[in-house]
């Protein structure tokens, strides 16, 4: 599907796309990166934290949301990485391995601009 749309707009005129900030929509940044191959694909840090949440109890959000504060506010990608490793190792990261998974499959798409 989203093959189609980036030919679309392409055969419509777009030639220059620098940068697409996306969530988590299957198939898009694949497309993106096919269509205009220098383009910059993003994971948006909203979704990543959504997502990070999802498996979360409803009484631990704001704290492993806190947590992962360090990793998304990060001035680089070694900066982030430590954050990350950090609340993998922490009581909630423990707890809850598949909000450090969502970070760590999203990471190529979420390390652009640090």
């Amino acid at each position: 599907f989203w093959a189609s749309v980036c030919a679309d707009l392409a055969n419509r005129g777009v030639q220059d796309v620098f940068i697409v900030c996306c969530d988590g929509l299957k198939g898009l940044p694949e497309a993106v990166e096919a269509t205009w191959p220098n383009s910059m694909v993003q994971t948006c840090i909203v979704h990543l934290i959504r997502a990070a949440n999802r498996w979360v109890s409803y009484q631990d959000r704001k704290p492993v949301s806190r947590a992962l504060r360090e990793v998304y506010t990060a001035a680089n990608e070694d900066t982030a990485r430590a954050g990350l490793d950090a609340f993998e190792a922490s009581e909630l990261g423990q707890k809850y391995p598949q909000s450090v998974k969502v970070w760590r499959d999203a990471w190529d798409r979420f390390i652009p601009f640090l």
